[in-house]
């Protein structure tokens, strides 16, 4: 691996494409540490350092490397362009046009791009119009318990500036993913999401270090050793539909007569059922925070059961809503009478089924199976910050081995991979994988 690394530094356009991405994802750590105009940062470090890690935003910051709660320029990450893209992506079932475009090939998929851009922008000022609310309280809900004034000059121009600064923080990271993709090595979103989670993870390990001595550290990282080779072993594991075409004559020239295959993953939903999951949790959560009368019925049952993770109802709540949400995108995602319809239509067929309905029964057959252990391995992921948050007392948004952190980080890291190695061999290298 040592050696394939070596050699691409010694290739002149991928040593281009790799340090452009590094100098790219440089930039945008320097953007999350620099804190918006009219915030006080002193303040901001006193709260930080006086409160503890808030779980009701620990998804949030987590996304955005801790740049949230410092309240920096690129405070709201890409938070804003992930709910866009999932946004339009559902609604390509829901809306006619948009399914549309999204069969219209290279055209409509620019057009969809442009639309999930706009929603972006508009989603940024919404979350940044709010972020900026809840910093200018006294005492903030970002930081509870803490009295400190985050804000010291309350005007409507500087609440303006905040605002605007924030939401061009966002097209600006937007912009960088982008020129990654194009210009650099691997997904540029997927890249920036990877660099944030992983900024947070010395901060992470050395806190458990500090709570619970060399010992308990020692034991999270043989743990954390594991759960990566499981999480690398499942990600890779898929299962191969074999598909056969005919021969055709076309004039002179025969085509079809090969084989190949439809790859079905374990975990075909990714990442996306465990942001569902964490974000229909956060809503009754961030609605109780919000209510002035604490003493209320309702109130009290959030704070008790929905608020800490450590509680089994929250367990098993969350649990049951990420096995629903796999099963949900799924669907919406791999259409069985659409493969069979097209494998049809190309003279392509499954050996030993009829082509057209039996086919995609039997595709249908074949995804419901193999969605269960996926959601069962995503379900049982997402818990061990949980577990760790009541046997550890690590806070379960900052825990580095385990749920969204884990997932992003082992599913984008064999992405860019396999993408320097696709690269390598046709300059005849060898790869990282061999």
């Amino acid at each position: 691996m040592l050696t394939a690394f070596a050699r691409a530094f010694r290739t002149p356009d991928l040593r281009k494409k790799i340090l452009f991405t590094l100098a790219i994802l440089a930039l945008f750590r320097l953007g999350s540490l620099l804190p918006t105009p009219g915030i006080s940062y002193p303040a901001v470090r006193e709260c930080i350092a006086a409160t503890k890690d808030n779980s009701l935003l620990g998804l949030v910051n987590m996304f955005s490397g801790g740049a949230l709660l410092q309240l920096s320029v690129f405070a709201l990450g890409i938070m804003p362009y992930i709910t866009a893209s999932i946004i339009v992506q559902l609604l390509t079932v829901v809306i006619p046009r948009f399914e549309e475009l999204k069969k219209e090939g290279q055209q409509g998929t620019t057009k969809l791009t442009q639309y999930t851009r706009y929603l972006t922008i508009g989603l940024a000022i919404l979350q940044s119009t709010t972020l900026v609310s809840v910093a200018r309280a006294t005492p903030s809900p970002l930081f509870p318990g803490c009295s400190a004034d985050l804000v010291p000059n309350n005007s409507i121009i500087t609440v303006l500036i905040m605002v605007a600064t924030m939401t061009a923080g966002t097209g600006l990271v937007m912009w960088l993913g982008e020129l990654v993709t194009d210009k650099g090595i691997g997904n540029g979103m997927s890249l920036l999401i990877f660099t944030q989670i992983a900024a947070s993870f010395p901060s992470a390990l050395w806190a458990i270090k500090a709570a619970k001595g060399w010992n308990v550290f020692l034991v999270v990282l043989l743990v954390g050793v594991v759960i990566v080779a499981a999480v690398v072993f499942v990600e890779q594991s898929q299962r191969r539909v074999p598909v056969q075409y005919a021969k055709r004559m076309i004039g002179r020239r025969q085509y079809g007569g090969t084989s190949t295959y439809i790859p079905i993953k374990v975990n075909q939903a990714g990442v996306i059922p465990v942001i569902f999951a964490s974000s229909l949790l956060y809503l009754p959560a961030l609605i109780a925070q919000f209510q002035s009368n604490k003493t209320a019925g309702w109130v009290v049952w959030i704070e008790r059961y929905l608020v800490r993770g450590d509680h089994p109802l929250y367990m098993l709540i969350y649990f049951v809503l990420i096995v629903f949400f796999t099963y949900f995108y799924v669907a919406i995602t791999f259409d069985p009478t659409e493969i069979a319809d097209n494998m049809k239509k190309y003279g392509g067929f499954i050996p030993g089924i009829r082509a057209g309905r039996p086919t995609a029964e039997y595709l249908d057959y074949i995804l419901t199976r193999i969605t269960l252990p996926g959601a069962l391995y995503l379900g049982l992921i997402s818990m061990i910050p949980l577990v760790a948050f009541a046997l550890v007392g690590a806070s379960q948004s900052n825990f580095p081995f385990g749920g969204t952190s884990i997932l992003i980080i082992v599913g984008v890291g064999l992405e860019t991979v396999k993408q320097i190695e696709s690269q390598l061999q046709q300059r005849h290298y060898e790869g990282f994988l061999r």
